[in-house]
């Protein structure tokens, strides 16, 4: 059960979020953007969000493709199933206010399921409040801030482990062709 292809990129999650979606796939879903906050990582199917507790540390973001299913890592704090479908094959790790942190190609388009794995979550959530409570009594800078965020201890990060399982369903084209006017 060969690795066939891993990213890995550092990405803000902005507002607490990372996105990860199929580049044709860039509009949101605000109802799988709320099941994040309490699933850590929900999607529509062609988008997942991934849920941060803290908006300013960077996270690091992982993507490992694999020629067949594979166990969730026990060492995670969580872990969630997840589907993704990719009809362009090129993924997209976005950070909402930033843009895009990177991009992944897929070895093919179609139909992608496996799991989001977590770890360093609340840590470094913890340290984001406990530098933000001390940059407030003691008045740092916005410079000591960014230092305090590079310093942060517990590395978070989110691990999507993902296989292929089907071509994407083609189109209805006739659906796209009609026209109202013609009936």
């Amino acid at each position: 059960m060969p690795l066939t292809a891993e990213y890995i990129t550092m990405a803000q999650p902005d507002r607490g979020i990372v996105e990860v979606y199929d580049s044709d796939a860039y509009l949101g879903d605000d109802e799988a953007l709320r099941q994040s906050r309490t699933r850590v990582v929900a999607g529509n199917g062609y988008h997942l969000y991934l849920h941060s507790l803290q908006p300013d540390i960077p996270v690091q973001v992982t993507l490992r493709i694999w020629d067949a299913p594979q166990q969730a890592s026990a060492e995670a704090e969580g872990t969630t199933a997840v589907s993704l479908e990719s009809e362009t094959g090129l993924l997209v790790v976005n950070q909402l206010t930033y843009g895009p942190a990177g991009e992944m190609s897929l070895p093919r388009p179609g139909v992608y399921e496996g799991h989001a794995t977590w770890s360093g979550r609340a840590a470094a959530a913890a340290y984001h409040e406990a530098a933000m409570r001390r940059a407030v009594e003691e008045q740092w800078s916005p410079e000591r801030i960014g230092n305090a965020w590079e310093r942060c201890p517990t590395a978070e990060q989110y691990t999507l482990d993902l296989w292929f399982v089907r071509e994407s369903e083609p189109e209805d084209e006739d659906e796209d062709d009609e026209c109202p006017l013609d009936t």
